[in-house]
């Protein structure tokens, strides 16, 4: 089974991890670069997807880390 997917999201004048659905951050992090390596490496343990936002909120890019069917459907 897989873990939660972690977004990487605007905290202030930093960055935060936090795990989806979490109401805490996992971390929080001075620049964006180093909240992404952090979720990264979490999302490769827990075999999940690492979602990145904008400083207002919007999704800016996914990258998943766990088991992916290939080729993808649809």
């Amino acid at each position: 089974m897989a873990g939660k997917n972690q977004h990487i999201v605007p905290h202030g004048k930093s960055w935060a991890v936090r795990g989806e659905n979490n109401g805490r951050a996992t971390s929080l992090h001075s620049t964006q670069a180093e909240a992404a390596a952090a979720a990264r490496d979490i999302a490769i343990n827990q075999r999940s997807e690492v979602v990145v936002h904008r400083p207002n909120g919007q999704i800016r890019d996914k990258n998943s880390y766990g088991n992916d069917p290939y080729p993808p459907k649809g």
